[in-house]
């Protein structure tokens, strides 16, 4: 099922009927300790992306053990994504399941936007959780999902921006603005590439903004005719010079991962991450050399928070609830912003933290070769509606790979 035709398919399906659990009405009357109490003892099954080592390590062994020990919660954690949950969760739907197989999910952005659309997540919970007075959710950046307000079904869970990668010894003065990028592109030809994935598309959305002209020139809901004629723009720019593309433009890799190895390797002059601390991270894991920094383009990218989201259908509220509960904490919010486990940014509001846990987030040491938040969030751009990523991905594969 392409995106397009499954966008249009969660559209048509909004309406679908569903009688809520009782355990759900029993759980929004119930104070925390008492859906705490009800978790004790329990599973949870998680989906989640599980395509980068260290933060598969920080699952397995930091919050698995953790919510173990502290809730008796065995956390199971499980591949799955983006579309791929979607139609696991409409699956059930249609076949009228009364349990879902999955708790707690891992999602952001057009997930989001097509599991509303289907009525698929249990909220609003995020406010019933106590760790949630910590989150900085008057944060846009944050508070909103590709412009979505979340309602309180989905929680925050890490805030970071995409990046440019380069090796600062073989690549002294990266190009920081779309016509630099053409020209270094003629100079050095079959240096760089465009990932078909998510992190690909999120750099055609920064590229799509910087063509609208203004760093709000996407704010708003979807707009038609503007993204065609900024899409035109757009697949102009990459088809005039897709010829000096990896491969000459005729194929594009469908992971971010093979996109690093070929970087590492030297094969590419850039990678590129939504990870604004994975230079340090990738560093730390001898994956990149020591001399490979990032930057961000003059016209801005893509900042983004990723969220939590618990299935309407979930065996097991309560125990996602506590679990979530836990990866919002300031222990664990601050155990995944190491770039030496994963370098994943906090979407806690420091100042609202108890002053040991407020030193402890300030005294951490700078970055090493990543850029600082600081030196590039007044070059943060907001995610636009989801139906232009949505579109982004119908649009690359026809107007680039197929033609």
């Amino acid at each position: 099922m392409n995106k397009m035709f499954l966008y249009f398919f969660v559209i048509a399906c909004c309406s679908c009927g569903r009688d809520p659990k009782q355990s759900v009405l029993n759980i929004d009357k119930s104070n925390w300790q008492e859906i705490q109490a009800s978790a004790l003892n329990s599973t949870v099954q998680m989906s989640m992306w599980q395509g980068d080592p260290q933060i598969n390590k920080y699952m397995a062994n930091f919050v698995v053990p953790q919510v173990k020990e502290k809730y008796g919660i065995d956390l199971k954690i499980n591949a799955g994504q983006g579309n791929e949950l979607v139609k696991i969760l409409l699956n059930e739907q249609e076949a009228g399941k009364t349990e879902s197989g999955t708790d707690l999910c891992w999602i952001n952005g057009e997930t989001f936007f097509q599991l509303r659309q289907i009525d698929a997540l249990y909220g609003p919970f995020t406010q019933k959780l106590p760790n949630s007075n910590f989150i900085d959710f008057k944060n846009p950046f944050i508070g909103k999902d590709f412009q979505q307000p979340i309602d309180g079904f989905e929680c925050p869970w890490g805030n970071v921006q995409m990046v440019m990668i380069y090796d600062s010894v073989r690549t002294p003065r990266p190009p920081k603005t779309m016509a630099e990028f053409e020209s270094y592109l003629r100079l050095h030809p079959n240096r760089f590439t465009i990932p078909y994935e998510f992190t690909g598309m999120t750099l055609l959305k920064s590229w799509l903004i910087a063509l609208s002209g203004s760093k709000n020139g996407l704010n708003g809901k979807f707009d038609e005719e503007k993204y065609l004629a900024l899409s035109k723009k757009l697949w102009e720019f990459i088809n005039r010079n897709r010829s000096y593309f990896w491969r000459n433009g005729k194929t594009y890799p469908e992971s971010l991962a093979a996109v690093h190895l070929m970087f590492s390797n030297g094969e590419l002059d850039f990678s590129l991450s939504n990870n604004d601390s994975e230079v340090d991270n990738k560093i730390l894991q001898k994956i990149f050399a020591p001399t490979t920094k990032s930057y961000v383009f003059d016209s801005g990218t893509i900042q983004n928070s990723h969220y939590l989201g618990i299935p309407f259908r979930s065996n097991n509220i309560a125990g996602a609830m506590v679990v979530a509960n836990f990866l919002i904490s300031p222990e664990a919010q601050f155990q995944k912003l190491s770039p030496s486990v994963w370098g994943d940014g906090t979407v806690l509001d420091l100042k609202k933290l108890p002053k040991e846990w407020n030193e402890k987030f300030v005294q951490l040491p700078k970055r090493a070769n990543s850029m600082d938040r600081s030196d590039i969030e007044n070059n943060a751009l907001q995610e636009p509606d989801p139906v232009y990523m949505i579109r982004l991905f119908e649009d690359f594969r026809k107007y680039v790979i197929e033609k």
